[in-house]
């Protein structure tokens, strides 16, 4: 349409490749897209400065970017929007620029720090609630992933949420001749990190039939490959190779209490498959239950109902998700750079008193 914006968007973010991710798998998707609708896209990434692995993460690089190396980036840059998609060093960098000049830009969430803070590190969550309010309280708007968390920011202050929608390539993902065929049935999947916060334990000792396998891999595979040696351990794959194993379950096993999204949910549904997880943020928005998979408080109540759910329902429920309407959100919410900068709002005390 006539009136959409077009120009040049500065994308600061410090999840980028060679990360594996839902953050830099969407980024990466939706980058593509806004490309074609007219917006050239420059990225400011860990890559872009010297960086260092985060503390009990080493997969993920923090940038050593001081303000005023990111300061000339974006100053050569001289975008028309600036959108933050991250809380880290570039992100906080790239705010400060925003601030000093008077630039609006808008942000969005994918993590749930307040919740992997105090797991990883014992930090009470309504102190990251704080910094969470800070950051993105400037921002002309903040996109999150659902309904449920948007819910959520707007419950601890951040005003400006608005809910952002995923895609997924059904191009690439869809049913295809299955990668391993030996395994007993049913076959339990899970693909994506295998890391602290996802919760994989909880699938790994589920009591259920069949076979389980883990396609991914992090800095909790070594130990949970020692505790559960009948699980098949795939590591990662990508392509083809990463459709073909999804195609090789009969249920996709999403055990996280903690993503705001999961966008494997939606890669797993293009490829026939059923999602079993729990009635939390992320999957409340995503699976719909008896035609896209089942939720329960019982991790292995829903994987064994998911096996009945029929799979044309998983299929119609991805091809209507696509990232081109989701590069279209985004830049339907961009702000203008050279607009006037959003004041930052007093933040409230934190509802429910997380600790």
């Amino acid at each position: 349409m006539s009136s959409a914006p077009r120009g040049t968007l500065l994308l600061a973010t410090d999840a980028w490749h060679p990360q594996v991710n839902g953050v830099v798998r969407t980024w990466a998707q939706v980058i593509l897209e806004l490309e074609l609708l007219g917006i050239a896209v420059h990225v400011l990434h860990p890559g872009c400065f010297r960086s260092v692995p985060a503390p009990r993460y080493p997969e993920i690089r923090l940038a050593l970017a001081s303000p005023g190396a990111v300061a000339r980036a974006v100053d050569a840059i001289a975008p028309d929007f600036v959108h933050i998609a991250t809380e880290g060093p570039i992100g906080f960098a790239t705010r400060a620029w925003c601030r000093r000049r008077g630039a609006a830009f808008t942000t969005s969430y994918h993590t749930q720090f307040p919740h992997y803070l105090k797991q990883y590190f014992g930090i009470p969550a309504s102190v990251t609630w704080r910094f969470v309010r800070w950051f993105h309280g400037a921002a002309a708007c903040t996109l999150v992933p659902t309904a449920g968390v948007e819910r959520e920011l707007r419950t601890h202050g951040i005003n400006g949420a608005s809910t952002w929608c995923r895609g997924v390539d059904t191009n690439l993902f869809r049913p295809v001749a299955p990668a391993v065929t030996d395994l007993p049935r049913p076959v339990f999947l899970y693909a994506g990190r295998v890391a602290v916060e996802k919760n994989i334990e909880a699938f790994l000792e589920a009591p259920l039939p069949g076979s389980r396998m883990v396609v991914g891999d992090g800095p909790a595979r070594a130990a949970l490959e020692r505790r559960h040696r009948d699980v098949h351990w795939a590591g990662y794959r990508f392509g083809e190779e990463l459709v073909a194993h999804y195609c090789s379950a009969d249920v996709f096993v999403f055990p996280s209490r903690t993503d705001t999204y999961g966008i494997v949910m939606l890669e797993a549904n293009a490829c026939g498959l059923p999602i079993a997880a729990y009635p939390v943020t992320g999957p409340i928005d995503v699976v719909q239950p008896g035609r896209t998979g089942w939720l329960d408080d019982d991790l292995a109540t829903a994987a064994r109902r998911a096996l009945d759910v029929p799979r044309d329902g998983c299929l119609a429920h991805a091809r209507a998700n696509s990232w081109r309407r989701c590069a279209e959100m985004l830049r339907d919410a961009l702000a203008p750079s050279s607009a006037p900068p959003i004041p930052v709002r007093a933040a409230p005390a934190v509802r429910g008193g997380a600790a």
